[in-house]
């Protein structure tokens, strides 16, 4: 049990560290009239004064003891968008629904097509396009942690409505349908193969393609989400986009780490970065040219915006440079999963899904901290 009290206990303390259930400046409105809202979410946007027709809206989804106005402050994204002329929607989770604000990323009941949170999420998103007469073929999405395995459940359950996604230490879609599953793939354990997660993907919708485009972004000493979970986000899309595992090139970008998959046309379809050194949470650049937003609670100045190459690799803000190429990497075996190590730290016993169905007491242990650390209603 030890694991997953540290990750409650490491949650707990970098919220309360930093009071992020404080109240930051922020110029988001609420959103209302949506429609049924069969996830209970509340919504949030940013507009810019100047907002042209037919602009890109790009939809952000906090991490767990996050609230919109915070992930908003310390990410940049409204700033970004005044300056690139986009609309940024946070959707944003309820305490009834989560103690922790975690969106509930691996219940059936909220991420299956036309039902709980992520059809929330996508009545928002259609009643921001009408409002404000957005264009519906430059719709974004992004999330850190629980909301980056909510922002994959988005991107397959709804991929007609997304052009580019990004997901930052989160998880993939479908990996989980219980609350050990839930702690054993968070680690980094049990994770499908590269065709069953792509199956996935697929199976959740009758979309038959095109696939929206993907960013992945994790760091290598995450000790919540193993970065294994990336490996396995990058398997699940390669096999949806139908790509080769072995890399389009490597290169560095601002001193990072970078691989991309290109389609048969040069396009990029899949691009990953894995920042050396880097705990849990999203990665910043807090200085310095290209610097948006600033550190708190799982935002981590690395020296990297991630807000900023994102928005450049959908095409939605001008392309940067910093590109430094790297020697053509060896093939990987797309079916082998961990194919990163994770880094080294205590380790709990592992619970086998039979052995706590076989036991009560033990059971309600892990329901509790589950619950705790927002991972379970």
């Amino acid at each position: 049990m030890r694991g997953i009290s540290d990750t409650i206990a490491r949650l707990n303390a970098a919220a309360a560290r930093a009071g992020v259930t404080g109240q930051p400046v922020t110029s988001l409105r609420s959103l209302t009239g949506f429609g049924s809202n069969p996830g209970g979410l509340a919504g949030y946007l940013h507009l810019p004064d100047d907002l042209p027709a037919a602009a890109p809206l790009v939809v952000v989804l906090h991490g767990c003891t996050q609230t919109a106005a915070g992930y908003d402050a310390a990410s940049g994204w409204s700033r970004l968008a005044d300056e690139q002329g986009f609309a940024v929607l946070y959707p944003e989770q309820q305490r009834g629904n989560n103690p922790n604000t975690c969106f509930n990323w691996f219940e059936a009941g909220d991420t299956r097509r036309g039902s709980g949170e992520v059809e929330s999420i996508h009545h928002m998103i259609r009643a921001v396009i009408r409002q404000h007469a957005i264009d519906p073929r430059r719709i974004y999405i992004t999330g850190l942690s629980a909301g980056g395995a909510m922002t994959a459940a988005m991107l397959a359950c709804y991929p007609e409505l997304f052009a580019g996604g990004a997901i930052i230490a989160g998880l993939p879609y479908g990996v989980a349908r219980d609350m050990v599953q839930a702690f054993d793939r968070m680690r980094g354990h049990g994770l499908p193969s590269g065709d069953t997660l792509s199956a996935a993907v697929t199976e959740a919708s009758a979309h038959r393609g095109p696939w929206p485009k993907l960013s992945v972004w994790h760091g290598d000493q995450d000790a919540t989400v193993s970065a294994a979970n990336a490996d396995a986000i990058v398997a699940q899309w390669r096999g949806v986009h139908g790509l080769p595992a072995e890399p389009t090139r490597a290169d560095q970008v601002d001193q990072m780490p970078h691989r991309v998959w290109c389609g048969a046309d040069g396009q990029v379809l899949v691009e990953e970065y894995i920042i050396p050194g880097m705990g849990h949470g999203t990665p910043l650049k807090t200085k310095g040219a290209g610097a948006y937003g600033a550190a708190a609670p799982f935002m981590l100045d690395v020296g990297i915006s991630s807000t900023l190459r994102i928005a450049q690799f959908w095409g939605i803000a001008p392309a940067g440079e910093s590109v430094v190429p790297q020697p053509r990497p060896e093939t990987r075996d797309a079916a082998t999963l961990p194919m990163r190590a994770e880094p080294r730290r205590p380790q709990g016993r592992k619970v086998e899904p039979d052995a706590a169905r076989g036991a009560a007491g033990i059971g309600k242990v892990i329901e509790d901290a589950l619950r705790a650390a927002g991972l379970m209603r």
